[in-house]
């Protein structure tokens, strides 16, 4: 299991709504997360910032397969394509990052 965290902004007039779609998130869409192998999926808010953090633990073997699939499912493309305007991809993230990864530092089991 690896443990992964990543964060992005998210533009202050769409707080409210980016609130409401995560409050009732598409069975297909928690299915394709699911199908991926990812599990324990969190996302956070921080505010007045609007610095979102997620945090999810990654069980499968094969996480590039498992993306590469997950970004083939029609429910998850469409439920990006209403969330991914409201977002702000921070400045320092690496290359072909929308979310930026994040090193972890500290663990406690």
């Amino acid at each position: 299991m690896t443990r992964m965290g990543m964060c992005i902004g998210l533009k202050p007039d769409v707080v409210a709504r980016y609130r409401e779609l995560h409050a009732a998130v598409w069975p297909q869409v928690l299915a394709a997360i699911s199908a991926a192998n990812i599990r324990n999926y969190s996302i956070f808010l921080k505010e007045p910032e609007n610095l979102l953090f997620a945090y999810w633990e990654y069980v499968g073997e094969h996480f590039a397969q498992d993306m590469e699939r997950m970004k083939l499912d029609p429910a998850m493309r469409e439920w990006w394509k209403i969330c991914d305007p409201l977002q702000e991809p921070l400045a320092t993230r690496l290359e072909g990052e929308w979310w930026a990864a994040m090193e972890p530092v500290f663990h406690h089991p």
